[in-house]
């Protein structure tokens, strides 16, 4: 008997695709089997009665190759179904373990012998792992998303309820084993008459079984996506069969988990691809999706979401057109959205008095024409006569659209992709609908469109729509197969007729129409066909060799190695440029924080001395009378190696070496909650040489600035940094705070800073600062989603606050659409003091800004649902639930609360706020640039009051 048995089925009445290269996937799953370090493998081949003589011929030679190791099953010729052929596998099966794989899916190397080491350690009945599927288009392999949360760590369950994304989502499809002597005690069967029978055999196993033991290894790949346009009603059913288990056993809640999930893992994706299915294929999908969803669309999905599968639902495969290019373009209206009186907007979904789905949040209410993204629906797209006939409907909300009373033009342009030549012309019937604007107009672009030949052969079509002083840009959205028919059209390039010959209207990948220079005739293909032969034949080969090895040369010399190899060899020899400052803000992100301060001060005094900024992308907003340079250019290295003055807040590339006779003085950009520097554990965790490039790095600090005794016990702790070069004068970034702090004492908060007005906040509101802190390591920084909501935030206090949102400098957020006045992003500000000082209250999580905006003495609310995983994952310096300067929010509600109860939670924080504000920034007294210049840059001060003299 052997460890394991893997079954593998060949043919079947309802494979479907999986029918086609039958032999080769099948080959291929037979040999991952035959390749498995655990050796006491076998491979049962089922073969249906029907199978073609491909299959046959290859599995025989398959069990001829590893007689011992691959048996042979044919199957009785009433068994067509592929159920029924996994079934009499079952039965032939003799290994301790069964595991069953649809062909052309493969095993790890290692896949049995994971799954039979976490079985015998574990006792389990069934033991399941990570699997993989083929990208639709044939690129690279990917998991579902979801697994990484159920399988994240290698454990042992005693049933589903602790492991509910075994049945939730469709995990047990395949790589999973079933110890056979279980399968057999509990007659655990294939569904003969069930097309997609392992979506409900997994779930029915994992039901029965005992224990489950999950491993975090990738066991299974190559699985083939299913064609769910094709295959709708059988992934319903076997969907249906699997949630009518979960309420027979107990557990309506899973329920409703695997209703959500079916429709976000299948039904959506089938909404997805309708515009690149045939129209007959669509209405096809939809009819079937009509006959096999009654119950519409599940509570809990998101509003673009929900509208596909109630169109879904409904059979209505224009709609689902519709809302398929909606889920692509959140920010595009797709449909003659209506408002309620309540000022609810809503897609229809039917015809009247059905109800609607609510899509409120999607923002479109806020927009008026013109400023709005409309979907030009292509309806039409044909030849008449030698032209391009085109005809379309432009989509109009229901709240808005052109004046009544202006005359509506429209204009038909052709821009030629990647450059800068475009035609335009105008459209010949533009008239206004109850639902839009419908348009038609012919084009003839044999002679409007001149290409040059070679270089522009692609063009992409758009739209504009003016009424009156509005207008709106479109592209011409169209499915794929709309262009079909249209064309060829006479082409005339500049550079003659044998550099392409024909237009070809097609429909790209992103669903907007466009034109192709194509060759159709023979003199224009030959020219094509020698032009490619004279640039791929040897001599051409080796000219594009010699182009790539001398591209690759310069793409070396501007590289960041051999820049800092040429600026610690050479540059640092350079002599200093005496008065000389290189100041930069956060890796040169901003122009603000402390070198800002710093930087004005010395203009302030008249210091004679010349400043330099770096600036990482764009200098917009960095001053006009200083020297700009773009950080790692040259001009920055040589700006570093002659500069006598270092200062910034975060770090100079550590790979650069500070010249002898260079001064840096690190002003920092915050004080410590979270743990720094040789205190976090990814720094305990790297290697030797990790560690000394970062010593070596803060060893370059002469001068570091401090605000309070608790940035000396951390910070320079944490650094390793001397007492001598420890500057107490605290921070000059928050003079501004606390010259703010005591004009409002004085004269009270209003007016405002002048910021207020330039960002067009009322007086009348007040404003909310939302700061998070970095979450993310070293390396390039994504988007990520704000653990607050920012949509739930306006509809709660939109009419008497309006949220201020600032991402972290290294990270961005995506906000919401929000009525006008209630959100405002001032993540690219250059300053966060001058954001602090308009603000009346700050939320954050673990964020240093909570330490300079308690100088203010306003009230901070901290929203921390992740609390005690943040601590333990990052570490932290003191108890931030006892020593916070306000309320510590676990939860929305309980944030939402806060901010409504402000005026008593003002009061009942106020002494540990104060308290707060006097332990973290004792040093900050109003005066830190001052004190700062003084002692760094004495000299220069002796200098001028001398010329004074």
């Amino acid at each position: 008997m052997s460890d394991f048995s893997c079954v593998i089925t060949g043919g079947g009445s309802d494979a479907g695709d999986a029918a086609r290269d039958a032999a080769d996937a099948l080959r291929a799953s037979v040999e991952s089997v035959l390749d498995q370090s655990l050796r006491a493998a076998e491979a049962v081949v089922v073969l249906a009665s029907g199978s073609d003589a491909a299959t046959r011929a290859a599995a025989r030679a398959l069990a001829d190759r590893a007689p011992g190791r691959v048996r042979l099953v044919h199957a009785d010729p009433a068994v067509r179904t592929t159920g029924a052929l996994r079934n009499a596998g079952l039965d032939a099966a003799t290994g301790r373990y069964v595991l069953v794989l649809t062909a052309g899916e493969r095993l790890q190397r290692h896949a049995c012998r994971n799954l039979w080491q976490a079985g015998e350690h574990s006792r389990a009945d069934l033991v399941a792992g990570r699997w993989s599927r083929r990208a639709p288009d044939g690129g690279k392999e990917h998991e579902p998303a979801w697994q990484g949360e159920l399988f994240a760590r290698s454990r042992t369950v005693s049933g589903i309820a602790e492991a509910p994304g075994l049945v939730v989502r469709d995990a047990l499809v395949t790589g999973f084993c079933l110890r056979r002597e279980a399968a057999l005690r509990h007659g655990l069967r294939y569904e003969d008459d069930l097309a997609h029978g392992e979506i409900l055999f997994g779930p029915l196993a994992a039901a029965a079984v005992g224990r489950i033991a999950l491993v975090r290894r990738l066991i299974v790949t190559g699985r083939a996506l299913p064609d769910r346009a094709r295959d709708a009603g059988a992934l319903v059913e076997a969907h249906r069969r699997v949630a009518n288990s979960l309420l027979a056993l107990g557990l309506p809640e899973l329920r409703e988990e695997r209703e959500r999930a079916f429709a976000r893992d299948h039904l959506v994706p089938l909404a997805r691809s309708f515009p690149h299915l045939p129209a007959a294929r669509r209405e096809q999908a939809a009819a079937a999706s009509r006959r096999a969803l009654t119950a519409g669309a599940p509570d809990g999905l998101p509003p673009l979401e929900e509208v596909a599968v109630t169109l879904l639902a409904r059979g209505d495969a224009d709609g689902v057109l519709a809302a398929a290019y909606a889920l692509s373009r959140p920010a595009t209206v797709c449909a003659p959205l209506v408002t309620d009186e309540d000022g609810r907007v809503r897609w229809p979904v039917g015809q009247e008095p059905e109800p609607a789905v609510d899509v409120t949040e999607l923002g479109h209410q806020y927009r008026a024409f013109g400023d709005m993204r409309l979907m030009n629906r292509l309806t039409r797209c044909a030849a008449q006569n030698g032209r391009l006939l085109l005809e379309g409907h432009v989509v109009l909300p229901g709240h808005t659209g052109p004046d009544p009373d202006a005359p509506l033009t429209a204009t038909l342009e052709f821009k030629a992709r990647d450059g800068a030549r475009a035609v335009a012309f105008p459209v010949e019937e533009v008239r206004r609908e109850a639902t839009g604007i419908s348009w038609r107009t012919r084009a003839d672009i044999s002679a409007l469109l001149r290409p040059l030949g070679p270089r522009d052969t692609a063009w992409d079509a758009r739209m504009t729509v003016r009424a009156g002083e509005a207008c709106t840009v479109t592209d011409l959205f169209a499915p794929q197969d709309l262009a079909d028919g249209a064309g060829p059209f006479r082409a005339r390039p500049l550079l003659g007729r044998l550099t392409g010959d024909t237009w070809q209207p097609y429909v790209t990948l992103r669903d907007h129409l466009a034109l192709r220079l194509t060759a159709r005739r023979r003199p224009a293909r030959t020219a094509r066909r020698l032009v490619r032969y004279a640039t791929h034949f040897r001599p051409a080969r080796r000219v594009k060799l010699l182009r790539r090895a001398l591209r690759g040369r310069l793409d070396r010399y501007r590289s960041r190695a051999f820049k800092a190899a040429v600026y610690n060899t050479w540059l640092t020899r350079l002599p200093a440029r005496r008065g000389s400052v290189l100041f930069e803000s956060h890796m040169g992100a901003c122009y603000g924080d402390s070198p800002r301060a710093l930087h004005e001060e010395i203009r302030r005094q008249g210091l004679r001395l010349r400043s330099t900024w770096s600036y990482e992308s764009t200098p917009d907003g960095f001053p006009g009378d200083a020297r700009l340079v773009r950080r790692w250019s040259w001009r920055y290295l040589w700006a570093l190696a002659r500069a006598e003055y270092w200062v910034d807040n975060q770090g100079f590339p550590q790979q650069l070496r500070k010249p002898a006779r260079t001064t840096y003085l690190q002003t920092w950009h915050g004080s410590a909650y979270k743990r720094m520097g040789f205190d976090e554990i990814r720094v305990r965790m790297q290697n030797a040489p990790q560690r000394e490039r970062l010593q070596k790095a803060v060893h370059r600090f002469d001068h570091f600035l401090v605000r309070s005794e608790h940035d000396v016990a951390t910070l320079a702790r944490a650094y390793r940094l001397p007492e001598a070069r420890l500057l107490r004068t605290g921070y000059p970034r928050n003079d501004v705070l606390v010259a703010e702090r005591d004009r409002c004492e004085s004269e009270g908060r209003l007016p405002r800073p002048p910021l207020a007005a330039r960002l067009g906040l009322d007086e009348d509101r007040a404003t909310v600062l939302y700061a998070p802190t970095f979450r993310g390591g070293p390396g390039k920084q994504r988007r990520r989603r704000l653990l607050l909501d920012v949509r739930e935030f306006a509809e709660r206090f939109g009419d008497t606050h309006t949220l201020l949102v600032r991402a972290h400098y290294l990270e961005s957020a995506r906000l919401p659409v929000c009525p006008p006045g209630t959100v405002v992003d001032v993540s690219r500000h250059h300053d966060v003091s001058e954001i602090l000082a308009i603000s009346d209250v700050l939320v954050t999580d673990y964020s240093s800004i909570m330490f300079d905006f308690a100088l203010l003495d306003r009230p901070v609310v901290l929203f921390a649902p992740d609390l005690d995983a943040y601590a333990a994952d990052r570490g932290s310096y003191f108890d931030l639930r006892e020593k916070a300067p306000g309320p510590v929010a676990a939860t929305p509600d309980e944030l939402f609360a806060a901010l409504a109860e402000l005026k008593e939670t003002d009061t009942r924080y106020a002494e540990r706020r104060r308290a707060f504000a006097e332990e973290f920034g004792a040093h900050d007294r109003g005066d830190a640039a001052r004190r700062t210049v003084a002692a760094v840059f004495a000299r220069h001060i002796a200098q001028r009051q001398g010329a004074g003299r």
